[in-house]
């Protein structure tokens, strides 16, 4: 087996162990972003909500998904390890998707609660794993997250893009059955999730001592004793899952005590560290607020942006004829595949010229691109057809622009939480990152829903003028943000220390 030094003294750009990683991750996300692009639309479509209540709904499920991976976090920290974090959170996540397949109307709800409990295990722990791949300070942990970050766009771009359409009947319509069409779309998922979880368990030996359980030490009963308790209250939680999320009200009170619970928690822990560490902590603790806000921007994505897709886009994309829904959930994730890696690459470039914009004006240069992009869904309206119909060229290129935001947060907002939290506390830290994403999920939620009741009993042109406008009011929230971000570095830089 390799010594941790023996993996972080790589030679190159990238260990070889992040391309194993990758194609994990890649076929993970499949899973989950296939999943994630029918929701709103299946429940508007097939479960008889209206956009309103959908919207809810979806915000509620997307922010428990999101929640539970500070649960995993903790739970592989103080327990399982990171290894059989991910196993067992895979494994969750295949069933939820059989429960789908079978009956996606009737066992919605189940099968959604086991993929949320399954994600909180696996999401956390493999971004971590990408962390402890590199000594602390190593440059070349922010290219390796943005090539990491391209293996989760990859496997969001084929899932965005197959499992809707084939829901949609719009592809693959003629081999399969009337009726089936959504148990298939379910179904791929479960597939491709199967195939992640045998690419992990066949290269985890790569990983030397990395991931592995921290109660090695205890007597061999008393370390199974915990683990079995740990995954059967995993799946006794199910039943509670499948309430909140079904009755988004219960949501409200979860995200009222979840975010404050953890944060006291971190604070507790504070006391173990020094006023350095503690500092960046406070750091990481920021960088989270502000992601907050950058995901509840973000992730109208399979909101009201898949309800717009579905109303009020034309499907003629470069002369080609394509489901709006489909270049909703999958335009992004291309963009991203194509651009992170040489964004990653641009980094570099700019370090060794000592011209890399810190974390910290990246994240302000995130939210500009995002006002930029909402700021072009909002000039969609002036290019309506009188039955509400517009571009959906144009509505591709706010998204190409939105995309640079993301790769300018994101995977370096995942990096930066590994370089900010000591080595005990990481995978909690790496929970709170994304816990923080379950509150922009909520959020997002939250204006999703808002929009679309302004735009209730209207006509489709009326509705297209209404979610613009939305649209034009979050790019102006994004544009200060933004701002204000570059404006504080200085005092972030501080709390940062050598963290660039």
């Amino acid at each position: 087996m390799q010594s941790l030094e023996q993996i972080q003294n790589f030679k190159g750009k990238y260990p070889k162990q992040l391309w194993y990683l990758f194609f994990s991750e890649m076929w993970e996300r499949f899973s989950y972003y296939g999943m994630r692009g029918m929701l709103a639309f299946f429940m508007v479509n097939q479960l008889g909500m209206n956009e309103k209540e959908a919207g809810l709904q979806y915000g509620a499920s997307q922010a428990f998904v999101y929640a539970f991976t500070f649960i995993g976090g903790l739970l592989a920290d103080k327990i399982l390890g990171k290894r059989k974090s991910l196993f067992w959170g895979g494994i969750l996540m295949i069933v939820g998707s059989v429960v789908l397949a079978i009956n996606p109307k009737e066992f919605f709800f189940i099968g959604i609660a086991f993929n949320i409990v399954g994600t909180g295990f696996f999401k956390p722990n493999i971004s971590s794993i990408v962390g402890q791949l590199y000594k602390e300070g190593d440059n070349r942990s922010d290219a390796g997250f943005s090539l990491f970050y391209a293996g989760v766009n990859l496997g969001a771009f084929f899932g965005g893009l197959l499992c809707i359409n084939v829901g949609k009947r719009v592809m693959f319509a003629d081999m399969i059955p009337q009726g089936l069409e959504w148990n298939v779309a379910f179904g791929l998922a479960s597939v491709v999730m199967v195939i992640s979880l045998l690419t992990f368990t066949r290269t985890q030996h790569t990983l030397g001592p990395i991931g592995l359980s921290p109660l090695l030490n205890l007597p061999k009963q008393k370390k199974l004793m915990q683990e079995v308790i740990t995954y059967a209250s995993s799946i006794l939680i199910i039943p509670i899952i499948i309430l909140m999320v079904s009755k988004t009200e219960y949501t409200d009170i979860f995200m009222y005590i979840v975010g404050p619970a953890s944060v006291l928690y971190v604070l507790y822990e504070m006391k173990s560290f020094n006023p350095e560490e503690n500092k960046k902590l406070v750091a990481a603790l920021l960088f989270m607020v502000f992601s907050i806000f950058f995901w509840a921007f973000f992730e109208q994505s399979g909101g009201s942006l898949s309800f717009f897709a579905a109303n009020n886009l034309d499907n003629n994309l470069l002369g080609f004829e394509n489901d709006p829904n489909g270049v909703n959930n999958s335009a992004n994730s291309l963009f991203v595949i194509i651009f992170a890696s040489l964004l990653g690459l641009f980094w570099l470039w700019l370090a060794k010229k000592k011209k890399e914009p810190n974390t910290i004006v990246k994240f302000g240069l995130g939210f500009l691109f995002v006002a930029i992009g909402f700021y072009i869904f909002y000039t969609c309206k002036f290019f309506a057809s009188p039955d509400g119909k517009t571009s959906l060229n144009l509505f591709t290129f706010g998204w190409f622009i939105i995309t640079f935001g993301e790769l300018c947060l994101s995977p370096i907002g995942m990096s930066v939480m590994t370089k900010l939290s000591p080595q005990k506390l990481q995978a909690v830290i790496m929970g709170m990152w994304f816990l923080a994403s379950a509150y922009g999920q909520y959020f997002a939620g939250l204006l999703g829903a808002n929009i679309a009741e302004a735009s209730e009993h209207s006509t489709n042109l009326e509705k297209l003028n209404v979610y613009a406008q939305g649209y034009q009011q979050l790019a102006l929230y994004s544009l200060i943000i933004g701002v204000s971000i570059i404006i504080i570095a200085p005092f972030m830089k501080k709390l940062m220390g050598k963290v660039n």
